[in-house]
């Protein structure tokens, strides 16, 4: 994850807003279950990577995947999702 959705002024806007909230949502739902099933590391960009699947993990990350989803539906001009899944 990297940028401003540049909806609105940097602090008012929703869309960043979102993404944010179900990115980070998301995240700590994770760590929470299974603090050693994924690697988040934050800079320019936010990187998820998956260290152990499973059930929980994979449902977590593609209910995150379809909530980005239905927002970039809704805002096509402001999120662009991209997927690396270069270890399936």
């Amino acid at each position: 994850m990297k940028g401003h959705a540049m909806y609105d002024d940097y602090g008012k806007d929703i869309v960043c807003a979102g993404v944010s909230s179900v990115v980070t949502t998301s995240v700590n739902a994770i760590l929470k279950l299974r603090e050693d099933s994924i690697f988040f590391e934050e800079g320019s960009t936010l990187t998820i990577s998956v260290l152990k699947e499973d059930e929980i993990t994979n449902a977590l990350l593609e209910n995150m995947i379809d909530l980005l989803s239905e927002l970039a539906e809704s805002y096509p001009k402001n999120i662009k999702i991209k997927e690396d899944r270069t270890n399936d």
